[in-house]
């Protein structure tokens, strides 16, 4: 019999539950995604708190903490921003982890220096936050979902790595 691997959703939410521990998400260019992925695992509502789609800048400042400075000085699609919005819903939420994404997903609004496909994404646990910065290949609905997924696997390195 051939053993199937666990999805990332379902590693996340075991751990989760094992440790008594919430997550809550902030999205922009997933759209949702992420969070939908969450609550599809059954049980999800025991540590799951709630997200905030972020798709408008003046979204990122208001309901995530976003500041006006680093939007102006790096963009929404940054290592910076993904740190403010991770740490912001973490907070806002009241959460013991934060999950950011945000990237362009295409077809259009890339550049030279950050072609569509450019997606970075924060965790945001304790004091801490973790960011790393992706280039997926794709069309869209691809990149929505490998971005979602990314998520996902570093929320559960986050978990694992805090040994706890």
């Amino acid at each position: 019999m051939e053993r199937t691997k666990k999805s990332p959703e379902k590693a996340v939410g075991e751990l989760l539950k094992k440790r008594g521990l919430t997550i809550a998400a902030a999205e922009s260019c997933t759209g949702g995604l992420l969070s939908s992925m969450i609550t599809d695992v059954p049980g999800s509502s025991g540590y799951f708190t709630g997200s905030v789609v972020a798709y408008d800048n003046e979204v990122k400042k208001k309901s995530l903490g976003v500041k006006s400075a680093t939007l102006r000085e790096y963009g929404a699609v940054s290592v910076a921003a993904a740190d403010e919005m991770a740490s912001g819903v973490r907070k806002k939420l009241k959460s013991d982890i934060g999950v950011a994404v945000t990237g362009i997903v295409g077809p259009g609004g890339g550049s030279v220096a950050k072609p569509v496909g450019t997606v970075f994404i924060g965790v945001s646990v304790k004091d801490s936050v973790f960011v790393k910065k992706f280039l997926f290949k794709g069309e869209r609905k691809k990149i929505k979902k490998l971005s979602s997924t990314a998520a996902l696997e570093m929320v559960l390195w986050a978990l694992k790595g805090a040994g706890k």
